[in-house]
């Protein structure tokens, strides 16, 4: 199978952790533009180079396409883009012939407004009004407080950009030059004008969905098209109805959600199941690594189910839960396991998750060193580094020898080793992510 993919940037989790995932098949030929063609926390892509790289494709079976990248250069660049609706309608023209005659899968976000007062992801006035702007949109637009007349109305119109951009996708979809068209909503809240923008795109025939740097992903999983049955079991049964955290629907229908965009048949029971999906859900409220909210740990007792599963770790959000994954690591059955997942969101957890679990099942030509090599790297990252190395440092720096222990640990229950030390880089030059080299 040959699929071409078009990931949103060059951050570990969206790139890397595509080629990892079907690298597990053999069978599968990815077809992938060199990492510095796309953009990164401060460079957007290089538009050109990347439009040169989808003209020049070979015949594939399915092309997902990150429309974020092409358009603006980006995830983040949408947010920031200054181009007007008019020069990014014109730089689209050029992608239509590249769609036509292809299987396109493609996703494009709805813009989306985080609750801080954190520029790093935003345009500059973020550190000074984030949060207001937030609760501006929360409220519908009624609660206006201080914030600057001037603000207010470059944030609108940037908004209505996008907004429009995505209606114009939506036009191309009634075309039929996408197979599938999501647009995904970015760290949602239950009110919004992002979620306002969600209803109106679905009331005029669009599809969204919960969840940004998974999708591609989701749309990986969707592509290979295999028959799986999926039964999800939750640690917290009785909370399966608490929201995440940046999500706007429950973790159950988040759950399903990611299900059926994958391209999985939902299970009725653990019996009819190919695969148990055990997602370590939270209590009430999930937990928040990086903003240091706390949850109630997992303080039952894992049993692995009897038959292949996998496991979706988001009792906290940016991390694994310490007291669950020590569990697993002790009791699971590493004959029936299909994949760990912990990273970010809920959504970003389970759609990346889920792509691996898509890849092995039934795989033509299986990799047991590559599936070794992918469970490795998310429990060195969403495990070690996320839920404990990152707290016991102030800035990147040289991780190695903290990470030491860890890596012993892994190596032994995955019984592999290397020839060469594994590398811990910080690909943005920041704590938030890290790339594990393998």
């Amino acid at each position: 199978m040959k699929i071409a993919f078009l990931p949103i940037d060059n951050r570990p989790v969206c790139y890397n952790l595509a080629k990892d995932i079907t690298e597990l098949d053999g069978d599968i030929k990815l077809f992938i533009p060199p990492r510095e063609f796309l953009g990164d926390l401060m460079r957007i892509a290089d538009i050109e180079n990347l439009f040169l790289w989808l003209e020049g494709l070979p015949e594939a079976d399915t092309l997902i396409l990150s429309l974020d990248t092409i358009t603006y250069g980006g995830l983040i660049p949408s947010r920031r883009c200054p181009e007007s609706f008019e020069v990014l309608k014109k730089r689209l023209e050029r992608l239509k012939p590249v769609l036509k005659g292809k299987k396109v899968l493609a996703f494009s976000s709805i813009m989306r407004i985080s609750n801080n007062n954190y520029n790093e992801e935003e345009k500059e006035y973020w550190k000074d009004w984030g949060k207001k702007i937030f609760e501006y949109s929360f409220s519908g637009g009624k609660n206006k407080s201080d914030i600057p007349d001037e603000i207010i109305k470059d944030y609108l119109n940037t908004r209505k950009r996008n907004f429009e951009i995505n209606k114009l996708y939506l036009e191309w979809q009634k075309e039929g030059l996408f197979d599938t068209l999501i647009f995904s909503k970015d760290d949602c809240a239950e009110c919004g004008f992002n979620v306002e923008e969600a209803k109106e795109l679905e009331r005029l025939g669009g599809r969204t969905k919960t969840g940004a740097d998974e999708i591609p992903l989701s749309l990986l999983s969707r592509a290979i098209e295999k028959e799986i049955a999926i039964y999800p079991e939750f640690t917290e049964a009785e909370y399966k109805n608490c929201i995440s955290n940046y999500e706007d629907v429950s973790i159950e229908k988040s759950v399903l959600g990611q299900i059926e965009l994958g391209g999985f048949k939902l299970a009725k029971s653990k019996e009819e199941a190919d695969i148990i999906l055990v997602v370590n859900n939270f209590i009430e409220k999930q937990g928040e690594l990086v903003m240091g909210w706390e949850t109630k740990p997992y303080s039952r007792t894992f049993t692995p189910p009897d038959k292949p599963y996998c496991i979706a770790d988001v009792r906290f959000a940016n991390g694994a839960d310490n007291a669950f994954v020590k569990q697993v690591l002790e009791k699971t059955d590493f004959k029936n396991f299909y994949g760990y997942a912990g990273w970010n969101t809920s959504a970003n957890t389970l759609g990346s998750l889920l792509a691996g679990v898509k890849v092995k099942w039934g795989a033509k030509e299986y990799d047991e060193f590559a599936f070794k090599k992918l469970q490795l790297i998310r429990f060195l990252d969403d495990w070690a580094y996320q839920a404990n190395i990152r707290k016991q440092i102030e800035s990147p720096c040289d991780i190695k020898a903290l990470m030491k222990p860890y890596e012993a640990e892994l190596f032994q229950i995955f019984d592999c080793k290397f020839s060469e030390p594994i590398k811990y880089t910080y690909p943005w030059n920041r704590k938030f992510e890290i790339e594990v080299g393998l």
